[in-house]
């Protein structure tokens, strides 16, 4: 969709930079093994086109063996998209469900079934599946077995922060797909920079969870009602295009942006303010016991 063309010299130039503009790609990290999972999807299609050229029960195994593969594809990109939001974040719940190792028996099970051939041995189909299983295992890896939690946490307070912002990211992502139904580059880049804004706070609670209390508030209650308030805007945007009605959802976000940031600048001075306690008793006992820094 066309798109007019803005900045800061344009007429509404001040309206549409009224929020401290992020780096287009500020939080964002390239897609990992992009090229790898393409290919999965690619591949079957090799083994597809001959089979109309076989006989009607090896028409029917390589039907069933493409939509094995195709199958692991879809589950190895999204374990791979699960994997990365594991690995960004300090306490995070393993994926619920192995995807990516289900993903590498499916597809040394959509290799046998392909290759079978009726009447024909075993053995071959056999060594192509367990080759097939094999090297999907190598290039992808396994799933994140076990959950993770910054050092010193409980499994209590690991849980409670990973509940939270399980639903904090729930939210946010609602956000984006309701945004980007419109085809506006600005609004979305717009939503973007909130959820990177609302990510700090997510980060912050994660590294100390002592910020939870406070933080819970924002991350459910108030993300929430940006959710609703996001879906709403983009049904009725979507219709008319009102311009106020896209006025008052930029000033929305520009409240909520500044209210998140002001809430983790907080939380942070909280922080720094426990860290320069505990340096001041620790150097309280060390000059107590007659230690002196040389």
């Amino acid at each position: 969709m066309a798109e007019r063309f803005g900045g800061k010299y344009s007429p509404d130039g001040a309206k549409r930079t009224s929020h401290a503009a992020r780096p287009p790609f500020e939080g964002k990290v390239p897609a990992r093994m992009g090229a790898r999972i393409n290919l999965l999807f690619i591949a079957p299609f090799l083994l597809l086109l001959p089979a109309f050229w076989r006989e009607p029960v090896g028409l029917a195994l390589s039907i069933v063996g493409f939509a094995g593969l195709m199958l692991a594809a879809w589950l190895t990109r999204e374990g791979v998209k699960a994997e990365d939001a594991y690995n960004a974040r300090n306490v995070a719940r393993r994926p619920a469900f192995p995807r990516k190792m289900v993903a590498s028996v499916l597809t040394g099970t959509g290799l046998a079934i392909a290759s079978y051939t009726l009447g024909g041995s075993l053995v071959n189909p056999i060594v192509l599946g367990v080759l097939g299983a094999g090297l999907h295992f190598a290039a992808f890896g396994p799933d994140p077995l076990r959950d993770k939690g910054a050092e010193g946490m409980d499994t209590f307070q690991t849980d409670r922060v990973a509940r939270v912002v399980d639903e904090a990211e729930k939210h946010l992502a609602a956000m984006r797909d309701a945004i980007t139904k419109l085809n506006d580059r600005r609004l979305t880049a717009r939503v973007d920079g909130f959820q990177a804004t609302a990510r700090e706070m997510c980060r912050t609670v994660e590294n100390d969870p002592r910020d939870l209390t406070g933080a819970r508030k924002y991350l459910s209650v108030y993300l929430l009602g940006a959710r609703d308030a996001s879906v709403k805007f983009a049904d009725l945007y979507a219709r008319g295009r009102d311009p106020q009605a896209r006025a008052d959802y930029e000033s929305l976000l520009d409240d909520l942006e500044q209210t998140f940031t002001a809430r983790t600048e907080r939380m942070l001075l909280d922080d720094r303010t426990d860290l320069d306690v505990e340096i001041g008793v620790l150097r309280e006992r060390l000059e107590r016991e007659g230690v002196r820094a040389r």
